[in-house]
């Protein structure tokens, strides 16, 4: 049978397990491969694997038990090899690799950020700001344009709203990774302008909050900045 791989921690790290279940139905049993210096928590993969909701609450509740007791490297759902052999090969293989990751993630936790700014209010300012738009959008209010204008128009809002959206991902960027050990930018969805995580040290946790709510506050309620955190390192593994 395959073996389902949860994550890598030192092997000084508590692994305290009780309690939980891993992926499946059935629910498998935890247990931990190890080599000299790292261990794998894993256990054996069923046959079928799909995210469904009680497999992903069942890793990520290995990921947070293990995250309370000391630093994790996690990985994504989903990640099988053959047997337990060749996760102790790997950890064997790559322990310079591993041990110095698990450095740069101690004591520090993921913070993810998506920010968007209401579509309407966007184009209100546009249209004050923008005298060329103000003065297309006049013209095609009033009937008298050609009617290749709301084309000409819709052009450069598009190329208004990248430009004014690449700022503002700057400005919250600018603001706040200043608190953060590391980032990582993924790609944004929807009216999203920004969509990155910050890999944040608990001594620093309380001021990179305040920063993120400061920042919410000065730029108003056109904006919707969604935070979710502490997490497991994901991004950074």
């Amino acid at each position: 049978m395959s073996v389902y791989v949860y994550s890598i921690v030192a092997t000084t790290h508590p692994q305290g397990l009780e309690g939980l279940d891993g992926v499946g139905k059935p629910p498998s049993t935890l247990r931990t491969v190890q080599s000299k210096e790292l261990s794998a928590v894993v256990s054996d993969a069923p046959e079928e694997l799909r995210p469904k909701r009680r497999d992903l609450a069942a890793h990520q509740a290995v990921q947070e038990r293990l995250m309370a007791d000391g630093t994790v490297l996690p990985l994504q759902f989903g990640f099988t090899t053959t047997d337990d052999e060749a996760v102790r090969a790997v950890l064997k293989e790559r322990a310079e690799e591993f041990t110095e990751r698990l450095e740069a993630l101690e004591g520090c936790a993921e913070y993810h950020l998506k920010a968007a700014q209401d579509e309407d209010a966007m184009l209100r300012q546009i249209l004050q700001e923008s005298d060329e738009a103000r003065s297309l959008n006049d013209q095609i209010k009033s009937g008298t344009g050609s009617p290749d204008l709301p084309m000409a128009l819709g052009e450069l809002v598009a190329q208004e709203v990248e430009a004014r959206q690449q700022q503002l991902a700057s400005v919250v960027l600018d603001a706040l990774r200043g608190f953060a050990r590391e980032e990582s930018g993924s790609q944004t969805t929807g009216n999203d302008f920004l969509s990155v995580s910050f890999l944040v040290e608990r001594d620093t946790e309380k001021s990179f909050l305040a920063a993120e709510q400061d920042l919410a506050k000065e730029l108003g309620e056109d904006f919707d900045l969604r935070l979710l955190g502490p997490l497991p390192a994901y991004s950074f593994v």
